[in-house]
C-alpha cells in the first residue's frame, strides 16, 4: 500500500490491485481522520469483486451488443452485462495487477505513477495499450488522476475511476447537494444503451444546474431518476479542464469539487456505500460518430486529467 499525505493532513491511498484508490483520509478536529471514499484495509475485499475506487478501462461504461468495428474488422469483446459490454470486461483494468513508482516529491505535491500493459486480443480488444495512470496529492488539498495511454494498434479508449464518495460523518449521501455543470445528457434504453440523442436536462430530475440534495427527487416521475446511472455532457467540456461538479455535505460543511478535460461524466447513485461522479467519454461512442471519438490510432497519445479537490470545513 502507498500513502500520499500532504501538510493539511489529507492521505490518498493506494494499492497495485486495480490502481485503486483505497482511502481518501480528510482530518476532523478532534476526531479520527474521515475517508470519504468507500475503501477496504485489506486485499481480501477486491479478490472477491469489491467495486470501489479503481481504474476502469480499456473501456469504461458500456458497448452495446459487446461488438464494434475499426475499419472493416468486426471485434467482439466480453459480454458481462446481459447481451452487453462494461466497464472493460470480467477483468478490465479492475481486476489486475499494476505497477507502481513513486515519482520524486516537490515542494507541494506527492505522487505515484502505475503501469499496466494490457495484451492483443485481451477481453477481445485489439492492439497492445500500455496505460499509465499517476495519482497525485498536493497541499491544495487536490486528488488529481492524470491518464495516459499507447497502442501499436486502432482500439477503443476510455479511462475512468470508480470511486464512491460520501462526505458525511454517519449515514447515507442523499442529502448532499449536488451542482453538475451540463446543460444536456446521453439519454439511454432500458439496459443503458445510449441511443444516440441528446437531451435537455430542463424540467427533469437530471437538472443538477442548481444545487440539489442527490435524493431529493427520488420520487420523480423521471425514469430511474432515483437511481441515477446517466452521462452528462459536461458544458465546455473535452477540450482543457473545467469545473465539472461540486458536491456539498451539509452537515459538516465539507465540500468536494471536480475538474476534468474529459467530455462527460457519469453520475451513479445505485449503491448505497457511495455516489460516483465517474468523468469519461460517452457509453457506447464507438457506435455514434457524432460523439466524441474514443479510437486511439498508433502513434497518438491518450491523455487526460482529473482532478478531486476538498474544501475542509
Amino acid at each position: 500500500q502507498y500513502t500520499l499525505r500532504n501538510i493539511n493532513g489529507v492521505e490518498l491511498k493506494l494499492i497495485e490491485y486495480g490502481a485503486t484508490m483505497t482511502a481518501i483520509n480528510l482530518p476532523r478536529k478532534g476526531l479520527e481522520h474521515l475517508n470519504v471514499i468507500a475503501g477496504e484495509e485489506t486485499l481480501e475485499p477486491y479478490l472477491k469483486g469489491y467495486p470501489a475506487g479503481s481504474v476502469i478501462g480499456r473501456f469504461a461504461n458500456r458497448i452495446a451488443h459487446a461488438k464494434f468495428s475499426i475499419g472493416n474488422t468486426e471485434y467482439e469483446v466480453t459480454r458481462n452485462t446481459g447481451p452487453h459490454h462494461i466497464h472493460g470486461g470480467r477483468k478490465g483494468f479492475a481486476k489486475v495487477v499494476w505497477s507502481a513508482d513513486l515519482l520524486p516529491v516537490t515542494k507541494d505535491s506527492a505522487a505515484v505513477r502505475l503501469t499496466y500493459k494490457a495484451v492483443e486480443g485481451e477481453e477481445g480488444f485489439p492492439g497492445n495499450l500500455t496505460v499509465h495512470v499517476t495519482y497525485s496529492l498536493n497541499d491544495k488539498n487536490e486528488v488529481k488522476l492524470y491518464y495516459e495511454a499507447s497502442t501499436d494498434k486502432s482500439t477503443p479508449v476510455n479511462l475512468t475511476n470508480h470511486a464512491y464518495f460520501n462526505l458525511a460523518d454517519q449515514g447515507g449521501f442523499e442529502k448532499h447537494e449536488l451542482f453538475i455543470k451540463a446543460d444536456i445528457y446521453t439519454p439511454s434504453d432500458e439496459l443503458l444503451i445510449p441511443t444516440g440523442k441528446y437531451a435537455k436536462v430542463d424540467g427533469t430530475a437530471l437538472d443538477f444546474r442548481e444545487f440539489h440534495p442527490i435524493g431529493e427527487r427520488a420520487d420523480d416521475s423521471q425514469p430511474r431518476a432515483h437511481l441515477y446511472d446517466h452521462n452528462y455532457v459536461i458544458t465546455g467540456g473535452g477540450q482543457s479542464i473545467v469545473h465539472t461538479a461540486t458536491v456539498k455535505e451539509p452537515g459538516s460543511g465539507r465540500v468536494m469539487k471536480t475538474f476534468t478535460d474529459q467530455p462527460g461524466v457519469q453520475l451513479y447513485t445505485g449503491n448505497p456505500i457511495g455516489f460516483c461522479l465517474e468523468t469519461q467519454h460517452y457509453p457506447d461512442s464507438v457506435h455514434h460518430p457524432h460523439f466524441p471519438s474514443t479510437i486511439l490510432n498508433p502513434g497518438d497519445r491518450f491523455e487526460t486529467t482529473t482532478i478531486y479537490a476538498f474544501d475542509l470545513p
